[in-house]
């Protein structure tokens, strides 16, 4: 597979449109030195491919997060990324994982879809889990928020020593309804025949051409993926701040330094007593 890529097609005489994603790099950023259990690493990269596919299809510029939360052995899973394609991730394991689909991890729950643009009001959408896959959840939650008849695809691999995840999506267009979903199922039920492998291993172009070499798919450029964690020392000291100088040179008393960890990316930032004097000084 290429690099991470998002891939965004139209079709010359269908009005449905669709976008393919890759990710190895991010992905494995992700989830390195997190010790997550294989299905949990299953999991953050379906959510990664969805939260891709959902900052190409929503259009917008700004921020967005796709969290699930629940009462299983996972309790808590986000995607945090912006329309750039910067992702970053997180899962919170609170119980012994026995299965794969989404409710044997998250239990009972539901997700979240959080938008905060750079201009304009923050939008929030809540969908129960109420399906088996991540996919059929995401696929009601279009139904509810659009109105627009959506199927996704998602294929990941966490058996080898990198990790990879790719995703296909497929939505109608809102022009002439009858025409737009009789479009719709026949290029569904190409999709349909789509392999793991397939998604996995090929570039975009081969996969398309495989799929839909008879309605003469048309690629756009396509958008890098890429793992931006944005923590930083600054970061990590307007949040000491908050803390004040009194209770953080008491804890340096007690413990001889400071130790702050990046949930995300893991790096620590270290801070001695002459490190917080120098902070409120």
């Amino acid at each position: 597979m290429q690099q991470d890529l998002l891939h965004r097609y139209i079709f010359d005489q269908l009005d449905v449109r669709g976008e393919l994603v890759q990710i190895e790099h991010t992905f494995n950023d992700i989830i390195s030195g997190h010790d997550y259990p294989k299905e949990v690493q299953t999991l953050l990269g379906e959510l990664l491919l969805a939260s891709s596919l959902l900052t190409a299809t929503l259009k917008f510029e700004g921020d967005i997060t796709v969290q699930l939360q629940g009462d299983g052995p996972v309790k808590y899973a986000a995607i945090n990324g912006d329309h750039k394609q910067n992702m970053r991730g997180i899962a919170r394991v609170q119980g012994e994982v026995t299965g794969s689909s989404v409710q044997d991890l998250m239990g009972k729950g539901y997700m979240v879809i959080t938008i905060t643009p750079d201009k304009g009001e923050r939008y929030q959408g809540v969908v129960p889990l109420s399906g088996e896959t991540l996919a059929a959840c995401l696929e009601d939650y279009f139904v509810q928020s659009e109105q627009l008849k959506t199927r996704l695809w998602f294929a990941t691999d966490v058996s080898g020593e990198r990790a990879k995840a790719a995703g296909l999506f497929l939505q109608v267009l809102p022009v002439d309804k009858a025409k737009s979903e009789e479009d719709f199922a026949h290029l569904e039920a190409l999709s349909n025949t789509i392999k793991d492998e397939e998604l996995l291993e090929l570039d975009a172009q081969t996969v398309l051409t495989r799929l839909y070499h008879e309605d003469n798919p048309q690629l756009f450029e396509p958008q890098e993926i890429n793992f931006v964690c944005g923590c930083s020392r600054d970061k990590t000291i307007s949040a000491l701040v908050n803390i004040g100088r009194e209770a953080l040179l008491e804890d340096v008393q007690k413990q001889g330094e400071i130790n702050i960890s990046c949930h995300y990316c893991l790096k620590n930032y270290r801070f001695e007593e002459q490190d917080i004097k120098a902070i409120f000084n």
